[in-house]
């Protein structure tokens, strides 16, 4: 059968994801017709969304975190120049602007800040690891949010709020569909979704520049040695994905109003990944049928059951789609989708060499000795509401050595890392609140069913490879925060303020002090931990998965059993300090506005780590201070601007991370030692060339006596 013949038939398949969902929302909610038309509507709009994350995805193979935000940005305007009679308001001549003149301007507006943000921040990281970069979407993110809550101020508008969150039906209709009432803005999404999706399409398939654009999403080194101007074809990429944005965000105002914020939300966002991955982020039809049957499902379980209940059946979903669409052993598309770890540098041990000269050792003691003093004299001169913070700082840096093991050493991206912390949270909570345990006892208990969870999510994640651990586990942080963990449904979350408990040896715990202590000494031991497996099998392995998992499975090692522990010790550590957390606070957090263990939490928790450095702990140690220095200590407004620019500062000067410039400054400290001494230190020279480097005699003998061989023995327990 030849390619034309199967055409017709790819079509039809690509419909299979609608089919299947519509058939199961029938079947288990019984949904009305309304119920399914509103549902349809929402698809649209997600389809949208997800094919926007598609296209970024094959063409920088990142995930895009600030799209909802590029489009909130024009929409905010747009829906500022149509505002009418708005009290304390700006002139007339600034708003009361037609329908099609200020979709206008927003398109425009869509165009022109999707450009600028490729040409000016985008490009700026096309060399850098794909991690990199797709955390400085998150910067990006920030940055928007920004932007789009200061906008209201320029029209004498305190905020972005009533009426001016909706715009007016551009048509005058009014109709119901099973019970359910629809107006223009409806009607304009009916319209105006086929159009688009059917346009891209057709620009996709025929236009010479989108042949360029499917060209470079395949094989962006081979489209660029074939005369497509690539970087200019990704800059077309992002720009239609601003429109794309831009509109998603507008019309969802017309039938559901614009959140401030947060543009489209984590529910959209988790709905437009499940529908992304449906369609292996690859076949646009596919994609815009799994978003539009996912949005009958969400609107028939609101229906039948409760809201609560959309995030634990989008998790099953997305986990059913990930084992079937397992990636291809060998596959070199799946190998380029994996993210480049070139940043990810450690702080090594000091040099054999330099370690017993006096001018290295007495200031490594020094440094270790004020950051001692620092921390233990700490509670005589800092007031409580300060130590609160300090503590809380303590557990979020103990999370960050958790994300560490397993992004940074492990190779994992884990972006709901929050949800094993407010499981073991959970977990804790009820050990001394119901059981009537200690605090010892229950920081082991929740820490045992943290890696329980973190084993059984990261099974499909390690089988699955690339971002599958990424999106399962947002998905699972949205699960957890509104279904798993919510007091509403299920009757063992701990209701109310938790009482102060004992620690072990009946140490009691109750004042600022104590828990800034207790907090302290288990950030201390989880680093000890984490370096104590860095040091053996386990951790050597961990970081040759993490490089070339192909040349150690030559070796004949084990990659999935190692990579589960990885998982079982991330998420011990993670839900460790979710106790912790719980018992400071006094309160297991139930909110879903503003929650601590949220997956927006976990989001930051995530930008926390690759600010300090992927596979440095005292990085991840050093940007815990960062992040909460910034959310603490200035208002909400300017906590988005410091966050989203001081993130995109550091990953524009130091790459790998404030842990891989600490490593730089540091080598070039005991570079400078070793030049005075007449010292060749070759860990400290691989990275000169051999001709700029004089050794003399007794400098190679000095080596050859003192030098250790690390790599000749990791390489002979990889072969045994």
């Amino acid at each position: 059968m030849n390619r034309f013949a199967e055409s017709p038939l790819r079509h039809l398949s690509a419909l299979a994801p609608l089919v299947a969902l519509v058939a199961l929302a029938v079947v288990v909610w019984e949904p009305p017709s309304g119920t399914i038309a509103n549902g349809a509507l929402l698809g649209g709009l997600t389809a949208l969304f997800a094919i926007g994350i598609a296209l970024i995805y094959r063409a920088n193979r990142i995930v895009n975190f600030a799209q909802g935000d590029m489009g909130a940005v024009p929409a905010t305007l747009v829906l500022l120049l149509m505002a009418r009679d708005v009290p304390g308001g700006a002139p007339d001549w600034m708003t009361d602007l037609p329908y099609p003149a200020a979709f206008a301007v927003g398109l425009v507006g869509a165009i022109f800040l999707s450009f600028v943000l490729e040409r000016t921040i985008i490009n700026r990281f096309k060399r850098a690891p794909r991690l990199i970069l797709t955390v400085a979407t998150i910067g990006v993110a920030q940055l928007l949010i920004a932007f789009a809550i200061f906008m209201p101020r320029w029209f004498n508008l305190k905020q972005l709020g009533g009426e001016v969150t909706r715009p007016a039906p551009p048509i005058d209709v009014d109709f119901t569909i099973g019970g359910d009432r629809f107006d223009g803005n409806d009607l304009m999404v009916v319209i105006t979704v086929p159009v688009i999706l059917v346009a891209l399409a057709l620009f996709m398939r025929y236009t010479r520049v989108g042949i360029a654009v499917r060209a470079a999403a395949e094989r962006a080194d081979r489209a660029a040695t074939l005369g497509v101007p690539v970087h200019r074809v990704q800059t077309t990429v992002w720009v239609i994905t601003g429109v794309l944005a831009f509109v998603t965000v507008f019309l969802q105002a017309g039938i559901r109003s614009i959140p401030l914020g947060s543009a489209l939300g984590i529910t959209m966002l988790v709905r437009a990944l499940a529908a992304a991955v449906i369609g292996r982020m690859e076949d646009f039809p596919r994609i815009a049928a799994a978003a539009i049957g996912l949005g009958i499902v969400e609107q028939s379980i609101i229906y039948r059951w409760r809201d609560v209940y959309v995030f634990p059946v989008l998790f099953a979903i997305i986990v059913v789609a990930m084992l079937l669409n397992r990636r291809h052993r060998g596959s070199r598309v799946a190998d380029q989708a994996v993210s480049s770890w070139a940043a990810a540098r450690e702080l090594r041990r000091i040099p054999t060499e330099l370690r017993t000269l006096p001018e290295v050792r007495i200031p490594v003691i020094a440094l270790f000795g004020v950051i001692a003093i620092f921390l233990v004299s700490l509670p005589l001169w800092m007031s409580n509401p300060h130590l609160v913070i300090a503590a809380q700082t303590g557990t979020f840096a103990t999370i960050g050595v958790s994300l560490v093991v397993l992004t940074g050493w492990g190779g994992h991206v884990s972006l709901g890392h929050m949800a094993f912390a407010a499981i073991g949270g959970a977990v804790g909570a009820w050990v001394t609140q119901t059981a009537g345990w200690d605090l010892g006892w229950a920081l082991l208990a929740g820490g045992v069913i943290g890696a329980v969870v973190a084993v059984v999510v990261g099974i499909p994640a390690a089988r699955a490879g690339g971002l599958t651990l990424a999106i399962i586990t947002l998905a699972l942080a949205s699960a957890t925060l509104y279904w798993l963990l919510n007091p509403d449904v299920v009757d063992w979350v701990p209701r109310g303020r938790i009482g102060d408990t004992n620690l072990l040896l009946d140490l009691r715990i109750e004042s600022q002090t104590s828990f800034y202590f207790l907090n302290l000494g288990v950030l201390a031991i989880a680093v000890a931990m984490a370096y104590g497996i860095r040091r053996t099998r386990t951790g050597r392995v961990l970081i040759a998965l993490r490089e070339n998992p192909r040349a150690v499975e030559a070796y004949g090692v084990n990659p999935f059993r190692t990579m589960l522990v990885a998982f079982a010790f991330s998420g011990f550590l993670a839900a460790v300090a979710g106790v912790l957390f719980v018992h400071h606070l006094h309160l297991f957090p139930n909110s879903s506005v503003n929650n601590p263990l949220s997956a927006e939490a976990s989001l930051r928790v995530f930008t926390i780590v690759v600010i300090g450095g992927l596979a440095s702990i005292p990085g991840a140690i050093i940007g815990t201070l960062y992040v909460f220095s910034m959310q603490y200590y200035m208002l909400p407004e300017w906590r988005f601007l410091a966050n989203g620019f001081g993130l995109l500062l550091i990953l524009l000067i130091l790459p790998g991370g404030i842990g891989a410039g600490l490593a730089e400054a540091r080598d070039a400290w005991l570079r400078w030692v070793a030049r005075r001494k007449n010292l060749l230190v070759p860990s400290l020279v691989a990275d000169r060339r051999v001709e700029e480097v004089e050794v003399t005699p007794a400098m190679a003998a000095a080596v050859a006596d003192t030098v250790e061989r690390p790599e000749l023995e990791e390489v002979a327990e990889l072969r045994q």
